[in-house]
């Protein structure tokens, strides 16, 4: 491609150009004007003196005198610095101011002489061979009445014209040249003035392309020049203000996107990703820096829904479909493809929104087993009870002891089916007073809550010879609901001892750590197999079915724990190995970070 030469250079070169041009242009035509005028003259000159001398030599040609012709001819020659030619009507030469007539060669083919002859008057301008030398000739005819005596013909050098006309281009150079100098100086000037403010506005151009739209354009006295920045200025004015709608509008998009939970992301025909929410990166697991612009088989690797994808973008209809995404961690989405259209209604590519039912999902499975649970967990009591009460009213056994024996059966599942309903209020009342602040935090000393939960977990802890082990300042304190942090950690404590054999310890330590108060029960029972661990906080789940029946445990000590534990702001972990035992830690934070 042809390198673009500046205005500058095009305004330059064409004043420069023009300005030669015309110079040339101008020169030509006066010297030729000059040197036509300059012809003419001699010629007429020629003429005033053809007729003075023929005047004076028509005398001597009747009759014919040829040695007075020729006298006179050189006497006029010579005073005239003329050339001076007398020829009778034939053709000879009788009298010539430069040469011997004998010598000269008969001149009636001479053009000059030919049309004197035919028009009276005859007019030649050419090398004369006799004198070597450019001459104009210039020839009458010489008549008594109307007889032609004789012709006579007058010519002078012309060469001396070509030497001033010559001089006279090379003034008229000269001055030329100056004046083309004074003209590219002035063109030159006139350029800058030209091109600088179309300078300036090519840099407001540039700025309002950056989106600087603050960039003064100037002012100029030419009005097209003025018109254009005028027009410039309201150009930026419209920029800025759909620019302006348009980063409000995507900055709307873009909140929107952001703030939506549900996962959101464009691809093309060609399967380009055109743009992702953070919901969607997290979900498919990639950066949504780095993902636009890239094929989804690129960020994606996740071949059910690649495979959605495609069959998106192959439909002419929304489709729906239920996806299980197998990557750090199995999710569970419903995706929606819609087609996506531009301006013109032309498909572009589609549009994928991802719903995250994972906890959902994981919550529906957790009802199911709670429903299970508590059904399985009423119902054996209360089989229990209506096997013995169904016994006792048939009458099958008249035996004192058979009947106290069925009555014990149905106050202990009584009593078993009164705890799981006092269990349930209870954790139902600590999940009310959380979601509605109404449990009271109140500055206590943490030593004296975890001695009052030992001392009711004493009698037990002595019957399977437990000891149990404190570990706490006594200055250490907490802002806390007493009652409830007492049932938290005594719940911890009959667990342990429950699942701990005859003559282990159980620790209680409580410590200050990274702006939390701990405090930890620790045991050396059985320990909880790891497929557990995320589970058993939740109500009527057992790690051990059996066993957990046979202890009296109603299955919602830890979800009341887990309650406890929230309504303070706080959160319970757990740490276990298999016969090594179990650490339940209770976090909470200190009385400074409470609001």
């Amino acid at each position: 491609m042809a390198k673009k030469k500046s205005l500058l250079w095009h305004l330059f070169f064409s004043y420069l150009v023009i300005t030669l041009l015309s110079l040339v242009a101008v020169t030509g035509y006066s010297t030729a004007s000059l040197k036509k005028f300059m012809l003419k003259q001699i010629e007429a000159d020629l003429e005033e003196r053809a007729l003075l001398f023929g005047s004076m030599l028509l005398q001597h040609l009747s009759p014919l005198d040829e040695r007075a012709i020729d006298h006179l001819c050189k006497t006029i020659g010579k005073a005239a610095s003329t050339r001076v030619t007398i020829m009778v009507p034939w053709g000879k030469v009788v009298g010539d101011s430069d040469n011997d007539p004998a010598r000269m060669d008969n001149h009636l083919d001479r053009p000059e002489v030919a049309a004197a002859l035919e028009t009276s008057r005859g007019v030649s301008t050419r090398h004369s061979p006799t004198l070597g030398k450019e001459m104009m000739y210039l020839a009458l005819p010489l008549k008594k009445g109307l007889r032609t005596e004789g012709i006579i013909r007058t010519a002078i050098p012309v060469d001396n014209i070509d030497e001033t006309l010559s001089t006279i281009e090379r003034r008229i150079a000269f001055a030329g040249l100056i004046i083309a100098a004074l003209a590219a100086l002035l063109s030159l000037l006139l350029s800058y003035r030209i091109r600088r403010p179309i300078d300036e506005i090519k840099k407001g151009a540039e700025s309002f392309s950056r989106g600087e739209f603050d960039f003064r354009l100037p002012s100029s006295g030419l009005a097209e020049i003025s018109s254009l920045s005028e027009t410039m200025k309201r150009m930026a004015g419209e920029l800025r203000e759909q620019i302006r709608t348009i980063t409000e509008q995507r900055s709307e998009l873009q909140a929107v996107l952001s703030s939506m939970a549900e996962g959101v992301f464009g691809v093309d025909q060609e399967e380009h990703l055109l743009g992702i929410n953070p919901s969607a990166a997290k979900i498919l697991g990639c950066s949504p820096a780095t993902a636009q612009g890239r094929t989804i088989q690129e960020v994606i690797r996740l071949s059910e829904l690649q495979r959605f994808v495609a069959g998106a973008l192959s439909s002419e209809e929304p489709v729906e479909q239920g996806l299980t995404l197998y990557g750090e961690e199995k999710r569970i989405v419903r995706a929606h493809g819609t087609p996506l259209r531009n301006a013109e209604g032309k498909r572009i590519g589609v549009l994928i929104v991802l719903n995250d039912v994972t906890r959902l999902a994981k919550l529906e499975n957790i009802r199911k087993d709670f429903v299970a649970n508590v059904s399985h967990e009423i119902k054996t009591p209360i089989t229990a009870i209506k096997g013995s009460v169904e016994t006792l009213q048939e009458g099958q056994s008249q035996d004192p002891d058979d009947v106290r024996r069925f009555l014990g059966i149905i106050h202990r599942h009584v009593d078993r089916l009164e705890t799981i309903v006092e269990d349930l209020l209870k954790l139902s009342r600590i999940e009310k007073e959380s979601e509605t602040e109404e449990i009271t935090l109140e500055e206590h000393s943490v030593r004296e809550i975890l001695v009052r939960a030992i001392q009711a977990c004493e009698d037990k802890a002595q019957s399977k010879k437990i000891h149990l082990e404190l570990d706490c300042r006594e200055d250490l304190k907490g802002k806390v609901d007493p009652l409830l942090l007492e049932q938290a950690v005594g719940n911890l404590i009959d667990n342990a001892i429950n699942y701990s054999d005859e003559g282990k310890s159980v620790t209680i330590r409580a410590q200050e750590r990274e702006q939390e108060i701990l405090i930890q029960v620790e045991d050396h029972g059985s320990g909880i197999e790891r497929i557990h661990l995320d589970r058993i906080f939740e109500r009527f789940y057992r790690v051990d079915k059996s066993r957990s029946r046979k202890l009296g445990g109603t299955g919602l000590g830890l979800a009341i724990v887990k309650h406890i534990v929230q309504a303070h702001g706080g959160r319970v972990s757990v740490e276990s190995q298999i016969g090594e035992g179990s650490t339940f830690t209770l976090h909470l934070p200190q009385s400074n970070n409470l609001t």
